[in-house]
């Protein structure tokens, strides 16, 4: 998909007109967790070196088109500050005559932060109205928000198409990886998919079976496969009504060429709780009374060889219940060894959605994967293969 870089634009002397994604966690007034505003430095410190005046655009929290003064984006401006190394200057609104003589008033090496964009019920509704009067605000648009691309809001899609729009370094970074791990990947391409139920990703199972070569199925999606081949799984969480689904999609892959690891052995228990009593079985061993929650050693194993003959990884979603120990150990040693590959070159890893951070920062893998993507639904959409709208609206 095609779309400009932030470095390909002449910004000096520019207001760039900057959707970021700054919904970051606020107790008693105090950002508790800056991790999201530490991402958007890259791009707003770009701006200003290159003489340009960022005016940043942001959603926060779900005021559903009301003003809600627990949702201001106001407390932000000092974790802002501190973060960037300049002035943050907050106006109300992020649009009509306030904003627009804040923007024309703003001091060089300085930032704009705009007020709370879902304060306005056009937001969420893409109004061309709302998204015209942003525009009055800048004469540069930049998307740094990939977490947002998959909503059609005026912010992240009416408006990139009244200015002249790039993508900021973020986004950059994450549509990259992206490209790498589904785009024009190096092959073979090893998908790894967790989670609780098939039935919320079956656009994703759908369109990876004919992008990779390799399906790693794990979780409680991984019992409605194995009892879709009519093993017994016991207690275990499965999806009895998505069976035949399960079915479609092993054929489909079988047809596509993509081989599918179901687990060949599990860790089960007869109760939900850490430490629980537990025992490795295989697969189709599982006792009536007991649940499966987590893959064992011969699975991890049999991943382990996928994966040292694999090029690509994409990993969305945890092979067991991971948040309660012992049954995180698949997860750790699986994420462990992916790890050891990407930190050796071997591998290029890219990974997101949901817990899957939770858990890969937990099985402390994080760091060596090439890319971890905090974007949740849009990491997801893009590897259902979906269009994003904030993405396309940059082509």
């Amino acid at each position: 998909m095609a779309w400009k870089p932030l470095a390909s634009l002449d910004l000096s002397g520019k207001r760039v007109l900057t959707r970021v994604d700054i919904n970051v966690p606020v107790e008693d007034g105090q950002v508790t967790d800056t991790t999201r505003i530490d991402r958007i430095v890259l791009t707003v410190r770009h701006i200003l070196d290159a003489g340009g005046m960022p005016i940043l655009l942001a959603h926060f929290g779900r005021p559903k088109g009301k003003v809600v003064p627990e949702m201001s984006l106001a407390p932000l401006v000092p974790a802002l500050e501190t973060a960037i190394g300049a002035p943050v200057v907050f106006v109300a609104d992020c649009r009509g005559p306030a904003a627009e003589a804040a923007a024309e008033a703003l001091p060089a090496g300085s930032v704009l932060l705009c007020e709370n964009t879902r304060f306005h019920a056009g937001e969420e509704k893409n109004d061309a109205a709302l998204a015209a009067e942003m525009a009055k605000l800048g004469d540069v648009y930049c998307n740094d928000a990939f977490s947002a691309a998959h909503r059609a809001h005026a912010s992240t899609e009416a408006l990139a198409r009244l200015l002249p729009a790039c993508a900021g370094k973020l986004m950059e970074a994450e549509l990259s990886a992206l490209e790498a791990a589904l785009g024009a990947p190096k092959r073979p391409v090893t998908a790894v998919v967790g989670g609780a139920k098939v039935s919320t990703k079956l656009d994703l199972l759908g369109n990876l079976v004919e992008k990779v070569d390799a399906l790693v199925i794990g979780g409680g999606m991984a019992n409605t496969f194995l009892a879709a081949q009519g093993v017994d799984v016991g207690k275990s969480l499965a999806e009895h009504d998505m069976t035949d689904t399960a079915r479609e999609i092993a054929q489909k892959a079988a047809k596509a060429g993509c081989e599918i690891l179901l687990p060949r052995d599990v860790v089960v228990a007869r109760e939900f709780k850490a430490g629980a009593d537990s025992e490795v079985v295989a697969a189709e061993a599982c006792p009536t009374d007991a649940m499966i929650l987590d893959a064992g050693p011969d699975s991890v194993a049999h991943i382990a060889q996928v994966l040292d003959r694999s090029a690509t990884l994409i990993w969305n979603g945890p092979l067991g219940a991971f948040e309660i120990p012992p049954f995180d150990t698949a997860t750790n040693a699986a994420a462990a060894h992916a790890a050891h590959l990407s930190r050796d070159g071997k591998l290029v890893s890219v990974a997101g959605g949901g817990d899957t951070v939770a858990a890969l920062n937990q099985a402390g893998a994080a760091q060596d994967f090439t890319y971890i993507s905090t974007a949740g639904g849009a990491f997801l959409e893009w590897m259902e293969g979906k269009t994003l709208p904030g993405v396309a609206a940059l082509g």
